[in-house]
């Protein structure tokens, strides 16, 4: 019977469906038809493959040829299959041990000359087929390393069709010529095509720690320094509102560094989003530090929460998963756009419903917003330089909708740098270094006390919970809850003072927060001075 039958894997957002590619062959006119749902790209394979097998010195069988990808039900996209398909084919025409084929799993991309090219997505594509039970995995050398990643998955990393040919009929396995030194991989190119997230501000995605972004180079701030380190130690979103020039950008980039590394599973599904959007670093195939993600003001909805033509792509908030997502000019994004972010704020996922199916994506990040206080940025209560009429002033900052910021635990006013302040010779703050380990610390006194939860910080912890198992010191949240019956606080917001306030509390090294940490909760959720010292460092 001229049948045989191999694996490839079918990607929906990062999760993947184990796919059958089988091939068969029958007397007849010499025609191949691909069936099983396939797309454009996919389609186009019948010619890739054809000339791979061709011009690797294998006969291309002159029969009646049927290629079916099941579950047909499926939608399938991509070149990915190409090699599946090839091999199917040459299983069919006994050119290859069909029973050699049965059990391996393939992915990647065939050039006309035969060599085999890396795809977008290898990562959650041999996730899914180790889930499925496949041990044996066939991969693009280049992405070896990358499909490696996944315990259990035994990776063979082929260059050419030549060389997977050889070594599944126990053949002698041809060299093959190497690229020159110095000059671009051309397997690489297909990886990062405009308009599919390469511009969606990504920095620091690959390296622990930028040196020429150290917290002390922050001038005054004491406040806002303050609100940096509660966000990174309990994972508290963060809005920083003031002038021009004050700093709240520089606040924001040097936020990923004094996050703590990711662990192993974090890192995973960081590695997976960045594999699906052809955004890893390269000769980096695991990302093991927080990803800082701040898309321009004029982003979509779909740049922002993910989408697109076809099938969805991750947006900003995926790629920032597990890292930072800052909206500088939060005020100029659209209305719309920004209230999308609603559902991943407390979901830690977004979810895109399409015609051609539905896609989720993770989405849980640590979101900065920084704004101007009115539209030319002068407006201050300790001063008339703003020329804003009120009603314009009212109408710039109603842009930001009172759902949204009621999601957001910390609002702090960036005052503007005084003279004295910039000129001040050897007057400078804490460093990264200094401030990252307090940090780690805090965050190993949440993840003890939350040990056998599903939560690992701070901001994850429901309210109830918060309430009914791990309260303050008995008489430290009255001054808040008088706050949520005068109305400046609602009852999320009170959980959200609770939840800041166990932070502190961490970071001070104090067992259960009390009246200081929560006072100090307040001041930073509210803006209004409780009359505690606003530097960590003089609270412990």
């Amino acid at each position: 019977m001229a049948f045989a039958r191999t694996c490839s894997v079918a990607l929906v957002g990062v999760e993947g469906v184990v796919v059958e590619v089988q091939a068969d062959l029958e007397p007849g006119v010499a025609a191949f038809t691909l069936v099983g749902l396939p797309d454009k790209s996919l389609t186009e394979s019948k010619d890739r493959v054809r000339a791979a097998v061709v011009n690797s010195g294998a006969a291309w069988p002159q029969k009646k040829l049927t290629v079916g990808l099941s579950p047909a039900s499926v939608p399938k996209s991509g070149s990915g299959f190409d090699l599946a398909v090839a091999a199917a084919v040459l299983g069919a025409a006994e050119r290859i041990d069909p029973r050699v084929l049965a059990d391996i799993v393939m992915i990647g991309e065939l050039g006309l000359d035969g060599r085999v090219r890396p795809v977008r997505g290898v990562l959650p594509a041999v996730l899914a087929a180790a889930d499925a039970g496949y041990e044996q995995v066939v991969v693009p050398e280049c992405a070896a390393a990358e499909a490696s990643l996944v315990p259990g998955a035994s990776v063979l990393g082929v260059r050419s069709l030549r060389q997977l040919i050889a070594i599944l009929a126990d053949e002698p396995v041809p060299d093959e010529e190497q690229d020159e030194q110095g000059r671009p991989d051309p397997l690489l190119a297909g990886l990062r095509v405009p308009g599919t997230g390469a511009a969606t501000g990504i920095h620091s995605a690959g390296t622990a720690h930028d040196h020429g972004h150290d917290l002390a180079d922050v001038v005054g701030q004491t406040s806002a320094r303050t609100a940096v380190e509660v966000a990174a130690a309990g994972g508290h979103h963060l809005f920083l509102e003031g002038p021009p020039g004050a700093g709240k950008t520089m606040l924001a980039e040097r936020l990923p560094a004094i996050l703590p590394r990711l662990g192993r599973q974090e890192s995973l599904e960081v590695t997976a989003v960045h594999s699906v959007a052809g955004l890893l670093p390269p000769g980096k195939p695991l990302i093991d530090v927080a990803p800082y993600c701040a898309p321009h003001h004029s982003a979509t909805m779909q740049a922002l929460v993910g989408g697109g033509q076809g099938i969805a792509r991750p947006g900003a908030v995926s790629l920032s998963h597990r890292g930072v997502l800052f909206l500088d000019e939060t005020p100029e994004f659209n209305s719309q756009a920004l209230d999308a972010l609603r559902q991943p704020l407390e979901a830690g996922h977004v979810v895109i419903a399409r015609s051609a199916g539905v896609v989720r994506f993770p989405a849980k990040f640590l979101m900065v917003l920084a704004a101007n206080p009115c539209p030319c940025g002068r407006f201050s209560q300790r001063d008339d330089l703003c020329e804003c009429p009120p009603s314009v002033i009212r109408r710039y900052q109603a842009r930001l909708s009172g759902p949204l910021l009621d999601r957001v635990d910390l609002r702090v006013e960036v005052d503007r740098i005084t003279r004295t302040e910039l000129t001040a010779v050897g007057a400078r703050g804490e460093s990264t270094a200094t401030v990252a380990d307090r940090v780690r610390a805090a965050r190993e006194r949440a993840v003890e006390r939350l040990a056998g939860t599903p939560w690992c910080t701070n901001s994850e912890v429901p309210g109830r919970e918060l309430r009914g198992r791990w309260y303050a010191v008995p008489g430290a949240m009255d001054e808040a809850e008088r706050n949520l019956e005068r109305g400046v606080l609602t009852a999320r917001g009170l959980d959200r003072v609770l939840r800041v306030a166990w932070t502190v509390a961490d970071l001070v090294g104090h067992d259960r927060p009390d009246a200081t940490d929560v006072a100090l909760a307040l001041q930073l959720r509210t803006g209004v001075p409780r009359g505690v010292p606003m530097a960590i460092g003089a609270l412990t």
